[in-house]
């Protein structure tokens, strides 16, 4: 019913950019919170950034002044520009989002398959 298809991954020297999207599709009536997840190998998921519906957002400590999230409500469309890219930023990136469909009376949540980042020089 809702698919999340994440993009905007690859190899970055240290100090560049990236901009990833994700992208939700299906039979969507509404988008709650939408989070952007990473992980790498060997390593527990951790919480990237969160961003509601009305743009309140929140981030880790080890993201806060680099990354930047956002939205496009009309496109059911999150993005995430990161910034000043770090080694340890490498990781598998994922996103997943609240949504309710025209079929259902809760919101249920939805994974990406993910993106992979490398940042190595």
């Amino acid at each position: 019913q809702v698919q999340l298809v994440e993009s905007g991954g690859g190899l970055v020297q240290p100090g560049g950019s990236l901009r990833l999207s994700c992208a939700a599709s299906g039979s969507i009536f509404d988008i709650n919170f939408m989070r952007w997840y990473r992980q790498a190998p060997g390593q527990e998921r951790e919480l990237v950034a969160t961003i509601t519906r009305g743009a309140s957002v929140q981030y880790a400590d080890s993201v806060t002044g680099r990354f930047t999230i956002s939205r496009d409500n009309a496109k059911n469309t999150m993005y995430l520009q990161m910034n000043s890219l770090k080694p340890e930023d490498t990781a598998v990136y994922y996103c997943d989002a609240d949504v309710r469909t025209f079929s259902s009376g809760d919101y249920l949540n939805y994974w990406g398959q993910g993106t992979q980042v490398t940042v190595s020089s």
